[in-house]
């Protein structure tokens, strides 16, 4: 080699990411060669879904409501002399450990809906809540013998107080969430798009988060939206020199993902700083149905449309349409045996009808209905019941006033062919109308159908005579799969309960 001065050639081969050098006395590398975050190929990577609360803030959200039922039994105790054994140690435990697995997790956000006082609905949450917990535990006593074990007085008192503690416990367990933020974490948001404004309201409702040190953005400030204008901080090209000036420790890239050789080169100039990054996709571009993050084996996923029953929310929609379906046959069943006796004696044809109708995944299915027509169509034209239509009976007149036409759907439920609540199905020749018709029509089909829905409690009932009609069970159906919660389906079957004892708009 020539020169006094040695100098090392470094290769990179992109495809096994290794390096072959020579000992270096002075390296001379070519700009941006070489990455403190060198490439890995895809299959050795992996990303988990996680969270930034903060280890204090973990704590009050998923055990203060179990430690307010602990607190409350330990409180009784003392109250009626209880001795603290080893059985009264372990019924603790498992209070506790119960507790941990039924309550939602406390809600950090200082939305007024959410904290710090407490509303309607968080109130009834946490009393149903505590419901669970304690039939459980009175079922393991009974099962396992253990109620002899404990003054009675001592557990009718517990259940009764621990309400009133974890109401207490709610409130304050937010404001401390709230004090217990670091003062001294600073974030920024690069890009003032509708998402990064909306991004910056929904972190400064949540506790703990620090202070916004303002907008990071390629545009100059009189082109940005005016609510972002008064936050404005800078250009992107100022974004590492910021960060370092003032320790930031968050950074959330808003941008839209069109800009994706931007975003690159922002990603490399902010590794030369110690703040945390976070890119937010705009996954509000698109018409989303039950949207979410997921993860596929360490692969993170974005879901845009999907069905809300996958894992254990599946197993609870089911158990739950097990549970009533089970119930109401034993139920209803004298009242089952008396229309179809009323439906074969007043005019031929069968007591069932069954029609042809999608259910889950727009596959075919039977639906059951005690026949109220002479006719029992489901060929390439079915004809919607109509206001004083001619060709229902008198028997069926009664029994579409009642809904008890529908009665015979249990055994749809029971089979898992349909469900207490979705979508209400329509007949085989009208889905392929509509479908073509209505924009996202079909995606209605991505759970099963119900014996009532979200769109029939709002008066979508009955004939629809125009596309306008249709459109909007469609777009209740939607909104249904977007907030579906087993609260919900409580809010619509009481909700049907009321329909169905005035009668409305069935005919």
């Amino acid at each position: 080699m020539d020169g006094s001065v040695l100098q090392t050639h470094i290769r990179v081969n992109r495809s096994s990411a290794e390096a072959t050098e020579t000992p270096p006395a002075r390296l001379l590398l070519p700009r941006a060669s070489v990455s403190a975050f060198a490439s890995t190929p895809v299959h050795q990577q992996s990303i988990r879904l996680g969270t930034i609360e903060s280890p204090f803030q973990a704590l009050l959200k998923y055990w203060s409501k179990p430690a307010a039922a602990a607190f409350a039994l330990i409180v009784c105790a003392v109250v009626f002399s209880q001795p603290f054994t080893l059985a009264f140690s372990a019924f603790a435990l498992v209070a506790v450990l119960l507790s941990r697995q039924i309550f939602s997790p406390l809600p950090l956000s200082l939305r007024p809906t959410n904290a710090p006082h407490l509303t309607k609905g968080r109130v009834a949450r946490l009393i149903v809540e505590w419901s669970v917990v304690t039939g459980l535990l009175l079922f393991l006593g009974y099962a396992f013998k253990l109620t002899q074990l404990f003054p009675q007085r001592l557990i009718v008192s517990w259940f009764a107080f621990t309400p009133v503690m974890l109401l207490f416990s709610d409130s304050v367990s937010v404001r401390l969430a709230a004090r217990g933020g670091s003062p001294t974490h600073r974030h920024i948001i690069i890009g003032a798009t509708d998402v990064g404004l909306e991004l910056a309201r929904r972190v400064e409702e949540s506790v703990g988060t620090g202070t916004f040190m303002g907008f990071f953005d390629f545009r100059s400030p009189e082109r940005l939206p005016m609510q972002s204008r008064e936050r404005f901080a800078g250009a992107c090209k100022d974004v590492a020199a910021f960060v370092q000036r003032h320790a930031v420790n968050a950074i959330y890239i808003a941008l839209p993902m069109s800009n994706a050789p931007r975003i690159e080169s922002l990603l490399n100039e902010c590794r030369d700083t110690t703040a945390s990054v976070y890119f937010v996709p705009d996954m509000f571009a698109f018409d989303t149905v039950q949207a979410r993050c997921i993860e596929m084996n360490g692969i993170p996923l974005l879901s845009i449309c999907d069905t809300p029953f996958h894992g254990l929310t599946a197993v609870n929609k089911r158990a739950v349409d097990v549970v009533l379906s089970s119930i109401g046959l034993l139920v209803a069943w004298p009242l089952m045996l008396a229309a179809a006796i009323a439906v074969k004696l007043s005019s031929p044809g069968p007591v069932l009808f069954r029609q042809r109708r999608y259910g889950l995944h727009g596959e075919e299915i039977l639906v059951y209905k005690f026949r109220s027509m002479i006719v029992c169509e489901d060929g390439p034209v079915v004809e919607q019941a109509k206001t004083h239509d001619a060709r229902v009976t008198a028997v069926g007149r009664f029994l579409r006033r009642t809904s008890m036409d529908e009665l015979p759907q249990l055994f749809n439920v029971l089979q898992g062919r349909m469900s207490f609540v979705g979508p209400r199905p329509h007949a085989v020749v009208h889905n392929e109308i509509y479908r073509k018709l209505i924009s996202g029509y079909m995606i209605r089909h991505k759970v099963r159908p119900g014996m009532t829905g979200w769109a029939q409690v709002h008066g979508l009932r009955g004939e629809t005579t125009t596309v306008e009609q249709m459109r909007l069970r469609a777009q209740y159906d939607l909104d249904y799969l977007r907030h579906w919660s087993l609260w919900l389906d409580a809010k619509i079957l009481f909700k049907t309960a009321l329909i169905v004892l005035h009668g409305r708009n069935a005919h």
